[in-house]
């Protein structure tokens, strides 16, 4: 009787998880992405995940290593999208003027403007 337990994980890991994994003295299953699409579908999931991870830090050192992870995916698909740093300067700027920042650290409680599109699910039924 076999004592082998394996986790299934299926997801995109970094180049130098499996190397970890085997000097371990650990064995593991990796394939390449099939193809373009899959690898820019696994890596948006990734978004997902490291954002998530970065939402439940609270020190100052586990903020930055999770922020360095979400930015690795965030580069690598900047990179597969062929977008310049200059356009990424731009679209930066824009949105900036566009939105503001939050140095005044505005909390929206309400608001009668039932045309503001949000990222965010609604608290509550409107009024």
């Amino acid at each position: 009787m076999s004592s082998i337990s394996r986790i299934y994980y299926n997801k995109l890991v970094r180049d130098n998880i499996p190397d970890k994994i085997r000097g371990k003295g650990e064995n593991c299953e990796v394939r390449p992405a099939t193809d373009m699409q899959e690898f820019q579908q696994e890596l948006m999931k990734k978004i997902k995940e490291e954002a998530a991870s970065l939402a439940m830090t609270r020190s100052k050192d586990e903020f930055l290593g999770e922020y360095t992870d979400l930015m690795m995916v965030l580069d690598t698909i900047i990179e597969q999208l062929g977008i310049t740093p200059e356009q990424v300067r731009v679209a930066r700027e824009e949105n900036l003027l566009k939105k503001g920042g939050y140095k005044h650290q505005h909390f929206l409680v309400w608001s009668e403007d039932v045309g503001y599109s949000s990222n965010e699910s609604p608290q509550g039924i409107p009024v």
